[in-house]
């Protein structure tokens, strides 16, 4: 556990102490802003495969709570969503690293449903996790990540103001980080044809082939059939 916290520190530190700080600024002019991606993706592997390993190591569970079997299944559910999301982040998305060439386009498919698709994803996954596992362990290490996920979308906005304050303006008025919240606000409208059936067929594939095999790859069945 004493390294899975100095690792979940590590992590952090990278995330939200450099990333959208004046940190990251300093090293961006020095390095370029391809050479500190390089850098800062370099680094961010590094301390996940740490991390990672901290957590596999961590010992004998602690358990705080033991999810029912009837919330292990909602929680199975909840994450096809977030496997949809996860598949529409690489289809045109402004908020993506690199994503900058869409960000004067006007806003379509899953950005009308949440400007951030990956970053809800990874919260919605590590929420599911720290929820379905109910351990220290995985308290630390799923809570860790959807700390940096949370904090991760703000920190995003910022940096896409930044490039372009004017894009970025009719960007935040027409989408939401919360899923839906403007085209509830009135602000926008969901229209399904503008993401078809390609990205929710390749989510779902994903959700059904790991919750399948999730098992054989990572040990733990998330639930009984």
């Amino acid at each position: 556990m004493i390294m899975l916290t100095i690792d979940a520190l590590l992590w952090l530190g990278l995330h939200l102490g450099v990333a959208g700080t004046d940190l990251r600024y300093a090293a961006t002019r020095r390095l370029g802003v391809n050479g500190y991606r390089g850098l800062f993706s370099v680094s961010s592997i590094a301390v996940m495969v740490l991390f990672c390993m901290s957590y596999a190591q961590s010992g004998p569970a602690i358990v705080l709570w033991s999810a029912p079997g009837w919330l292990r299944w909602v929680l199975a559910l909840v994450m096809l969503p977030a496997f949809v999301l996860f598949a529409a982040a690489f289809v045109r998305n402004p908020t993506a690293a690199g994503g900058e060439k869409f960000l004067q386009r006007d806003v379509q498919g899953i950005q009308r449903v949440t400007r951030h698709p990956m970053m809800v994803s990874y919260a919605i996954w590590a929420a599911v996790h720290m929820i379905g596992n109910g351990d220290l362990a995985s308290l630390v290490f799923f809570g860790a990540l959807f700390l940096t996920a949370v904090v991760g979308m703000p920190s995003i906005d910022r940096k896409t103001s930044d490039r372009d304050d004017y894009a970025w303006a009719k960007l935040e008025r027409t989408t939401s980080t919360v899923p839906f919240a403007a085209i509830l606000a009135g602000r926008n409208r969901f229209v399904p044809a503008e993401i078809g059936w390609v990205v929710p067929a390749v989510g779902a594939a994903l959700w059904l082939g790991l919750l399948i095999f999730h098992h054989s790859i990572f040990g733990g069945a998330p639930v009984s059939f």
